[in-house]
């Protein structure tokens, strides 16, 4: 299945991790890769550099490019567009499988991220987009409490969605029990906690579950977790949206493993 996708940073990261096909006839492309992008719209009134390094780097990969009007790109996607929109496969769901054959296999301490039901899309663009930044190995979330990979979530993450594997698993706590058997610290975050993200170690093999929105982690998340920290507050706010009080952990914990 196709799935429209628009956005300057979106629609570039797609063709950056398209697979190059130069003898490919773009008349009868309509077989993709994994990573693939089948036809590029472009808004035929803009001429700028960013578009333009679009449409070199679209024909480089052997990718359609069609030059429409700007209300046709409107009709496609909710008006964000910036003037480009791609359409592209929906990436494949990555499962448990993966997530074991990635522990299996990494050769650094698992820096994992846990989101217990995050089901804002734009949420789950921005967490993709700070994991990316931060170095994380995978975000795992639940099946069936969380937002899919969207082209909101995709135009939000500005590429994030394709570099860091988002992992969707059928039982979190079974997946909590997993992550403890290859010696995994899983730390969830709380606001009645005493414990602070300052004072507690994340150095080593570590996950960091963040609850959803407006209701935070689970029963049973909370109670297969190691340890739980709370972001000291220092005005009136009571909590930070999920996507913001993330970037910070997942920096904190940057901050300690490179000390």
């Amino acid at each position: 299945m196709d799935q429209l996708i628009y956005g300057i940073h979106a629609v570039k990261s797609a063709l950056n991790y398209c697979s190059e096909n130069p003898a490919a006839d773009n008349s009868q492309r309509n077989v993709i890769d994994e990573n693939g992008v089948s036809i590029v719209f472009v808004d035929r009134g803009r001429k700028d550099n960013r578009i333009n390094s679009i449409v070199e780097l679209a024909k480089r990969k052997s990718v359609k490019v069609t030059f429409v009007q700007r209300k046709k790109l409107d009709e496609l996607t909710d008006s964000h567009h910036q003037g480009v929109v791609a359409q592209t496969n929906i990436p494949k769901l990555k499962t448990e499988n993966f997530l074991d054959e990635l522990l299996q296999n990494i050769q650094e301490p698992p820096f994992l991220l846990i989101l217990d039901g995050v089901q804002d899309p734009h949420n789950l663009g921005a967490c993709l987009r700070s994991a990316d930044a931060a170095g994380i190995h995978a975000i795992i979330v639940p099946k069936d409490k969380s937002a899919s990979i969207t082209p909101i979530v995709r135009k939000v993450a500005c590429g994030a969605d394709q570099t860091v594997p988002l992992i969707y698993v059928t039982n979190l706590a079974r997946t909590l029990k997993l992550l403890k058997s290859y010696q995994i610290w899983v730390v969830g975050t709380a606001g009645e906690t005493e414990d602070t993200l300052y004072s507690s170690d994340l150095t080593g093999p570590l996950a960091i579950v963040m609850g959803m929105e407006g209701k935070g982690m689970r029963r049973l998340t909370r109670e297969n977790c190691d340890s739980l920290i709370k972001i000291p507050m220092q005005g009136q706010v009571e909590s930070l949206n999920v996507s913001v009080a993330t970037g910070i952990c997942l920096f904190e914990a940057i901050r300690q493993r490179r000390k």
